[in-house]
């Protein structure tokens, strides 16, 4: 069973098969335990695992050559009978190369009954062949035929000398050609080992499996040779350096396997969980084939060859490098300017100081140097907003595949012959269409030169346009608008992008994002348009916020409380939908309140209201009674007043004469003919004489009839405004012609006034003056 262990850089181990090409420095050739097998596909690194493990033992990619057979989880290479033989051998050579390590593990086992003459035997061998076997081997060579060459370990059961039981284990590194085919009796010096007999200590022969490891590496000293360990069960058997003899120098390429053969003795011969540990550094492709070429005055150019180190691993900082031209095992000593001049071939060999026990030695670097001609490109740009011109990428056009290259641009071939006015700013360079010339230099110094013809895309043709909408009810100045139902281009598969300002458009700053939804007063925004090549116009657009549209007829009223009116909000709009649920233009029978209508205009709804007050009622502010003559006073409503005393017959003037004494009722109306206000009066029984004398007869004036009126007032005043007597409660509001009660006044006339508040709603101030007469005795 073959299994490559293979350590990646990051320490994680995973067995798989890596095949390379067979190497032409075999400065660390040996046969060893594992196998590297290449299958170059699309150059990737591709992995098979080889083992012989399992239950039943998995045997894909090995051949069985008979008496072996899968027996459970092992191999049974003879069964315990005389003259068998069997082998194992992997079925695809193969090849050996830049391994500095290597480490085999497998165990064995060897049982059985053997015969009464010569006990048991043989032994069997692991082998790494030039030429496997593949028939019959007599039971004395361990299963290995004649002349084989490679590396074979034998672990040998019967003494050919003594023909007694004996535990030995035998090394050749070189080739089987010793009398008898027999790697016992074969003592190449440097090639050959041969240990004590460890039947005593470590018996070959028994029940139980034996553990192997087998671990090889370059001897520095001497790097033909390697330093080989051999460790059974876990005790160290050999440790020291090899030397290839016979056909094994220079051998690169050979079969891995076991085998095991019966003579005149016989024995049972096994092995299992066989694993062959193998630490490769993958490569990304196997050849490399680069564009060089050559001076045509001389013939000859200069590579760097590190260049190319990415294309053959990831993190090529992590490996070390080592380059050979084909055929030569010195290595190339200033790989940077390798010097050629026809095809050249360059083996690579890739080493990981950190993990590896092999490098890889299959990369290839293939120099074929050709002519260098650059190719004329075109390149395409955008004319962005009508502008004439484009911003350019010269070092985008496609003037050589050659990596590295570098170019330089100029506006006339006379400027490029002279090396004058190189074109500074390659990299965003506008211009309108023109014709450029650009001179290429590959890494390798060849020079050639190629036409940039420079194009422009077709103008993205837009047109400015206009969006309306209606204001919104929360804030009229301010609507909202679909931006994408703006039509500013007829360009199929155009996108399109929306800013607040020119200055934000081009430069593609504060985009409007929520443009099916853009809330905003009449003003602009820009659209910018892109076409299917990136190329973008912009285009204005108007947005006009239309103002609610009021009917200039609808206007407040001022009504009665107790009247009815008609609304009527006009001709010319699409609809009317009142408050009260009407759709009509007018709505009549309408009453003191707050009434509105959606007025729609197009497609806009205006929400207007209106109101129906009631009219302010005028007040009586005062009324004076002199003698029979009622004066009215009114404050408010609306003028003119009307007075009436019988709510029948009216009068512009807000006198009244010949009042009859007594209760009485005084109307007022305004402007607005409203229900009239009513006023309750009294009008006092006037006493113009009083003879206070003690007659009992007009002894005193008594206004007690009035006593049930608010805030009564009575004050007696002589000619010179000397209020004389206050009449109130205490005195029956009546006078007697004295003063503070004791002193009459002199014979003469005085003034009363009288003021009180009428008993109504209204509390009707009211004043009544007027003179009286006393005539006192002395």
């Amino acid at each position: 069973m073959t299994i490559i262990h293979y350590i990646l850089p990051n320490k994680i181990n995973t067995f798989i098969t890596v095949t390379s090409n067979p190497s032409l420095h075999m400065k660390r050739k040996l046969l060893i335990y594992y196998l590297t097998i290449l299958l170059g596909f699309s150059g990737q690194l591709f992995s098979q695992t080889y083992q012989l493990t399992g239950n039943p033992v998995n045997t894909t990619g090995w051949d069985l050559v008979s008496n072996a057979a899968v027996d459970n989880d092992f191999i049974r290479l003879t069964t315990d009978n005389t003259s068998l033989y069997g082998a194992i051998k992997l079925a695809t050579p193969i090849t050996l190369s830049y391994c500095d390590k290597w480490k085999v593990e497998f165990d064995f086992r060897i049982d059985g009954n053997g015969t009464t003459q010569f006990g048991r035997g043989d032994g069997f061998t692991f082998w790494y062949l030039v030429n496997p076997p593949t028939g019959f081997v007599s039971g004395g060579g361990l299963g290995i035929p004649g002349n084989a060459s490679g590396l074979m370990v034998g672990f040998d059961i019967f003494n050919n000398s003594t023909e007694g039981q004996m535990s030995k284990i035998h090394l050749l590194y070189g080739t089987n050609d010793t009398a008898g085919n027999n790697i016992e009796y074969n003592n190449t010096p440097g090639s050959t080992f041969h240990s004590p007999d460890l039947i005593a200590t470590q018996p070959f022969v028994g029940p139980v499996y034996k553990h192997v490891e087998v671990n090889g590496e370059t001897d520095l000293t001497n790097p033909t040779n390697w330093i080989i360990k051999i460790k059974l069960d876990g005790v160290l058997i050999v440790d020291q350096s090899f030397a290839p003899s016979g056909a094994a120098i220079g051998m690169s390429q050979g079969y891995f396997g076991f085998s095991a053969a019966t003579g005149g003795a016989s024995a049972r011969h096994s092995i299992k969980n066989v694993k062959v540990f193998v630490d490769k550094v993958p490569i990304l492709n196997a050849t490399v084939t680069p564009f060089v070429c050559t001076n045509p005055a001389t013939g000859t150019g200069t590579v760097d060859l590190t260049s190319f180190n990415a294309q053959f691993v990831n993190n090529p900082a992590n490996y070390l490098f080592t380059y050979y031209v084909l055929g030569s095992s010195t290595p190339i000593t200033n790989p940077s300017s390798f010097p050629y001049s026809g095809n050249t071939t360059i083996k690579v060999v890739i080493k990981d100081p950190s993990s590896t026990l092999c490098d890889n030695g299959d990369g290839v670097i293939q120099l074929n140097p050709t002519p260098f001609a650059a190719t004329d490109a075109t390149l395409t740009g955008c004319n962005n907003n009508n502008a004439g011109t484009a911003t350019f990428d010269l070092t985008t056009a496609a003037l050589t595949t050659v990596p590295g290259s570098t170019m330089q641009f100029y506006n006339t071939m006379y400027e490029l012959n002279a090396g004058i006015n190189q074109i500074p700013n390659p990299t965003a360079y506008a211009s309108g269409a023109a014709i450029l010339f650009a001179k290429v230099t590959t890494p390798q110094g060849c020079l050639s030169t190629a036409k940039v013809t420079l194009n422009l895309n077709p103008v993205v043709i837009v047109t400015d346009a206009s969006l309306r909408s209606c204001f919104l009810e929360t804030n009229h100045s301010l609507g909202t608008f679909n931006l994408s139902n703006a039509t500013v281009t007829t360009v199929t598969g155009a996108t399109k992008k929306y800013y607040p300002s020119l200055a934000d458009a081009v430069s593609g700053t504060n985009e409007i994002l929520n443009f099916l939804t853009y809330t905003a007063p009449s003003g602009v925004i820009y659209i910018k348009v892109f076409n299917a090549q990136g190329c973008y116009a912009i285009a204005k657009v108007t947005l006009t916020v239309l103002a609610p549209v009021l009917s200039n007829v609808l206007k407040d009223k001022i009504i009665c409380i107790e009247d009815k009116t008609t609304l009527d909000a006009g001709p010319g709009f699409n609809s009317y939908l009142w408050s009260t649920g009407a759709t009509t233009q007018t709505i009549t029978n309408v009453g003191v309140g707050t009434y509105w209508v959606k007025l729609k205009t197009g497609d806009c709804t205006a929400l207007q209201t209106v109101k129906v007050y009631a009219s302010e009622q005028p007040v009586v502010t005062t009324i004076d009674i002199s003698a029979s003559t009622v004066t009215v006073f009114v404050n408010g409503g609306t003028p003119p007043y009307q007075y009436s005393m019988d709510n029948i017959h009216w009068q512009d003037s807000n006198i009244f004469t010949n009042v009859a004494r007594g209760e009485t009722k005084i109307f007022v109306k305004d402007n607005y003919d409203c229900e009239p206000i009513e006023v309750s009066i009294t009008v006092p029984n006037l006493i113009n004489v009083i003879t206070p004398n003690g007659d009992g007869v007009n002894d005193a004036i008594d206004y007690s009839a009035l006593s049930n009126k608010r805030n009564l007032q009575i004050g007696i005043f002589d000619r010179y405004g000397y209020k004389l007597f206050q009449a109130d409660k205490s005195n029956r509001y009546t006078w007697d012609g004295t003063t503070n009660g004791s002193k009459k006044v002199p014979t003469g006339n005085y003034w009363y006034s009288i003021t009180w508040n009428e008993n109504n709603s209204k509390n009707t101030p009211i004043k009544f003056s007027g003179w009286i007469m006393v005539k006192n005795r002395e």
